[in-house]
């Protein structure tokens, strides 16, 4: 498939393989009983569809429509998702075909052809990054941020960096020499290292050093020079100034590499005696983890390529990526955060929710007045959940809290409140996620921190990860009787992202929620999936996936009988096979089927006589769309699910998931509302056609950015006055 672009801005992408073509050719009716819907075409392949999901993530880097500082913040979002693609899903896919597995998947992909169909899907992305980053540079100057290179200061500012790099950076530094009698050293994941071919007059043979560049949070990627938005990379700097490091050595040859692990080294966690420790293990493992990608600068000479990737353990040259610019493009989101407003978003500060203004007691809000949903980022996070929290702390009538942890923030005010409330002699109880990709270590400290204050902390079912995210408060009323009240969300408690994603929560304290909400506790803390009955809410490992099933084969009846089926799913992902085949299942009886789906999505819509009342799209823009929002017409008796599960097979099969059912219509109309702009976007909205190419919208005349216009909303309808 061929990139068109239109004034430079990428409007294509393309994710399907030409190994894999359509049953039937573009256009060709095909009766829909004729379909084979075990035929691998059907099925887009999860890495590539994610790999199309990050080139859009990259197209928002290249669209002059959003502002300079934050094409820069994508485009460091881009590297950092693509370094983390690397980690999580090549090294997986590596390590299955080192394990000589080579069943294809529900695609037809092999994990070797899917890493060589990846590989080819990133060069390309590679090349549109290495013009990207040279036009933005270049925009960068123009506003008066530069990024130099060392060879073009002049004296006097070179003079300046060098005395604040001997006395601030030369100490941190140490060269590892590599010969006879020095093997070669360990060399961390993401870390950007020099590797020179040095000579010294006392040898008789030249030798290797391998200098690692010392990037901290003290020590930055990008040296500021004398107070101005001018700056140099760090490693320029040491690569310039070798004699503070090497004084009368000779410099034969110098080049920059960096190398990523594999962040899959997962242990037997039902063998396990102790979690805790296994996970430390892991945490240990992954930093002596095989290497799967070797980033090397042109002028890095091939025999010296080949060194590294024969002492890296690597055994292909497709895992030697030439990097022509910019190593650690993620750095990038350093300079994005200079103070300068022209060059951003304008400010935006969360509403609080309406029905929170003016109400001195939240518990009591929903008590008098219904349950209440929280719209993230455009509502306060701090402002509701987190009030909530410091509410049932304060509260003496409140007696329990249980809460789940799967990633929060450094500095989160839901941690400290914990302890609080156990210090006030509240039961308490968290379930603490532990194997929270690249969260271990944080989770590890908070469990410590929490056991030491005396909380119950467990760490869920054996097997399963707990991606659930949802608390419970247990208030003992005047009558003596216990009432529940409950908040699942869509999203972390974190106080961080919940200003940078797009996420739902649900604030209720409806008594079969609450009763629901109880049984998913004791199935955390006790570790028992067996007997467990919920009425409302939809819990995996249980029953969810069938449920969901269920649902969209009700949908194909009432389109069969009442011509009225409709589906629509906003999720992450969809990767499920079995959910795959029954929406299509669905299409091809009529039924109207809207996705709205951030990345990885296995259908394809549009396809003659299967698939063509179905439509998919993905959302991008200044926040990440992170929410999961099930609708089903259901004959008109509309039915609306949020929570945590992506439309995954690890999300329905292998974690403990909930999805609450929203019953009130006022919060039904809301949801509604989310559901009717996202699917009239017209600026961030990418739609794709039936071959699987993401296509960018053209803006109609009066353009509809849905995450700009529920900032409108949110401020709007913050500021009127509070209902009665």
């Amino acid at each position: 498939m061929e990139l068109l672009y239109l004034g430079g801005l990428m409007s294509v992408i393309p994710i399907k393989s030409d190994s894999n073509e359509s049953a039937a050719p573009d256009g060709e009716q095909v009766p829909g009983a004729a379909w084979d819907l075990d035929d691998p075409s059907l099925y887009l392949n999860r890495e590539l569809t994610w790999l199309a999901f990050n080139r859009r993530v990259l197209a928002e880097a290249e669209d002059d429509r959003n502002p300079l500082l934050e094409r820069v913040k994508f485009l460091s979002i881009f590297d950092s998702n693509l370094d983390e693609f690397f980690m999580k899903r090549i090294g997986g896919l590596k390590h299955l075909a080192r394990a000589g597995l080579s069943s294809p998947t529900i695609d037809g992909r092999t994990p070797q052809e899917q890493i060589s169909q990846c590989e080819s899907q990133v060069a390309e992305a590679l090349a549109d990054r290495a013009y990207i980053i040279k036009e933005l540079l270049r925009l960068m100057g123009e506003e008066g941020i530069h990024v130099d290179s060392y060879e073009n200061l002049d004296e006097d500012m070179r003079n300046k960096l060098r005395k604040r790099y001997r006395t601030s950076v030369v100490p941190l530094i140490t060269p590892l020499a590599i010969d006879e009698a020095h093997p070669f050293p360990f060399v961390s994941n993401m870390s950007i290292n020099l590797l020179l071919r040095v000579h010294d007059e006392t040898e008789k043979e030249p030798h290797l050093i391998r200098i690692k560049v010392p990037i901290s949070e003290r020590t930055p990627r990008f040296l500021r020079i004398d107070g101005e938005d001018r700056f140099v990379a760090l490693e320029e700097v040491i690569a310039n100034n070798l004699d503070l490091l090497l004084p009368g050595a000779t410099i034969l040859s110098l080049g920059f590499f960096r190398v990523t692990r594999n962040a899959i080294v997962e242990r037997d966690e039902e063998s396990a005696n102790d979690l805790l420790e296994m996970i430390e293990a892991e945490l240990r493992e992954r930093r002596f983890a095989p290497v799967v990608r070797l980033e090397v600068s042109p002028n890095l000479s091939n025999d010296l390529q080949q060194y590294l990737a024969k002492e890296l353990g690597l055994s292909h040259r497709e895992d030697i990526y030439v990097v022509p610019d910019l190593f650690g493009a993620r750095d990038l989101m350093q300079l994005a955060g200079i103070d300068r407003p022209d060059l951003k978003f304008s400010r935006f500060e969360p509403a609080s929710h309406p029905r929170l203004v003016n109400s001195p007691s939240i518990m009591a809000e929903l008590d008098e007045r219904g349950p209440i949903l929280l719209k993230h980022p455009y509502q306060s996070f701090d402002n509701s959940v987190t009030r909530l929290l410091r509410e049932a702390v304060a509260d003496p009538f409140v007696l329990g809290i249980k809460t789940t942890v799967y990633r929060t923030s450094e500095d989160s005010a839901i941690v400290p409140l914990l302890v609080e409330a156990v210090t006030r002699g509240k039961q308490v109880a968290v379930v603490v996620e532990l194997q929270a990709r690249f969260d271990e270590a944080a989770n590890i400290r908070w469990a410590n921190r929490l056991e030491e204050a005396g909380i119950h902390v467990s760490y869920g079912v054996v097997g399963y990860k707990t991606h659930a995210k949802v608390t419970l408060i247990v208030r003992q009323k005047k009558s003596g009787k216990l009432r529940r009240y409950v908040h699942l969300g869509t999203g972390n408690y974190h106080a961080v992202t919940a200003r940078q994603y797009c996420d739902l929560g649900l604030m209720i304290s409806d008594k079969y929620i609450g009763a629901d909400t109880s049984e998913l506790f004791n199935l955390l803390t006790s570790g028992s999936l067996s007997g467990r009955r919920y009425r409302d809410m939809l819990v995996s490992p249980l029953g969810m996936k069938r449920a969901l099933i269920k649902k969209i084969r009700r949908e194909t009846r009432f389109q069969k009988k009442n011509n009225n089926g409709h589906i629509q799913l906003k999720t992450n992902a969809l990767e499920d096979a079995d959910i795959t085949r029954e929406l299509y299942k669905a299409t091809r009886a009529g039924v109207k089927v809207d996705l709205i789906v951030r990345d990885s999505c296995r259908l394809r819509p549009g396809l003659p006589g299967l698939s063509e009342s179905a439509r998919v799209i993905s959302i991008l823009g200044r926040f990440l769309e992170h929410s999961r929002l099930y609708y089903f017409h259901n004959d008109g008796d509309e039915e609306y699910f949020i929570g945590s599960a992506d439309l995954m097979t690890r999300n329905l099969v292998s974690r403990v998931e909930a999805l609450a059912p929203i019953k009130d219509p006022a919060l039904q109309k809301e949801l509604r509302e989310i559901l009717d702009l996202q699917l009239a976007d017209t600026v961030g909205a990418w739609e794709m056609d039936n071959a699987g190419v993401y296509r960018r919208l053209a803006p109609a005349k009066d353009a509809i950015h849905s995450q700009f216009e529920q900032i409108a909303l949110s401020s709007t309808r913050a500021s009127a006055p509070a209902p009665e």
